[in-house]
């Protein structure tokens, strides 16, 4: 199947990938005073909610979580679209590799989506402080360092962009259906909480691959464009990424669950 064989939906042929490339490069920058603004306004608001009743905001979590998992889901399906279209024409290598992801039919307009949705999916973080849940470290460091990255490397067409996105566009489908499930009342059995973290985990993991696929293949020749700092930064995110989810996983699910068994 070669690209003119890819179906398109009209929005996506008429997106201008060079302008939104042109953009992206005059305004990345602006993800740190989003970050800034973000950090200030959550730990700001939990102070002002400390002694203030908390929020139910039930509908309104119902509809921004099925309005991310409807986005996810479709982002999901036409990223996968065009991996699968990668991997069969010029296999494993290339689908890190190739920068078309950025610039090819489908998966120019959902990369573009990708990057600027790390912005008001920090909107997450309201609901959490709001309706006074515990914040974890792991809920805001990851949506702090998630915009900042992909706002920063989507301007240099780095490679793995196209692995990154689709990873994650597919596990926010998952987690987000999960959110708006229970959001709406439903009771989701357990394992289905299991199965999102681990494929959180399973996603980090191949993250850290990735990023290392690319500095092997970066060292031999020209085919794996990327720069030494955003290897750096995507390797660390990841790891960090890797031993957060994994520490959360034990304590919520094994420890847990040991200490349930003890009590029976």
């Amino acid at each position: 199947m070669n690209e003119s064989q890819l179906s398109e939906f009209s929005f996506e042929r008429r997106f201008d990938d060079r302008r939104a490339m042109e953009w992206m490069q005059n305004n990345w920058s602006k993800s740190f005073l989003f970050s800034a603004l973000y950090a200030m306004l959550v730990f700001g608001g939990q102070h002002y909610m400390k002694l203030r009743p908390k929020l139910n905001l039930r509908l309104p979590l119902i509809l921004w979580s099925l309005s991310l998992a409807i986005f996810s889901i479709v982002g999901a399906v036409r990223t996968s679209t065009y991996m699968i279209h990668i991997l069969s024409i010029s296999g494993f290598r290339r689908s890190i590799c190739d920068q078309s992801f950025y610039y090819g039919p489908i998966s120019k307009f959902w990369a573009y989506a990708f990057v600027l949705s790390k912005a008001p999916e920090l909107g997450d973080t309201a609901f959490v402080v709001l309706r006074k849940q515990k914040l974890l470290f792991l809920h805001w460091y990851h949506h702090i360092t998630v915009l900042l990255y992909s706002w920063y490397s989507y301007k240099d067409m780095v490679a793995g962009g196209g692995w990154f996105m689709t990873m994650n566009y597919t596990v926010h489908a998952l987690m987000y259906s999960y959110y708006a499930a229970r959001a709406a009342g439903m009771r989701v059995p357990r394992p289905f909480a299991v199965l999102i973290t681990s494929a959180q985990i399973a996603q980090m993991t191949m993250g850290v691959a990735v990023s290392a696929m690319v500095y092997r293949w970066m060292q031999h020749g020209g085919d794996c464009p990327s720069r030494l700092d955003n290897i750096a930064c995507a390797a660390l995110m990841y790891v960090s990424y890797l031993l957060l989810f994994c520490n959360f996983f034990y304590h919520t699910y094994l420890q847990r669950h040991a200490k349930t068994t003890k009590t029976v």
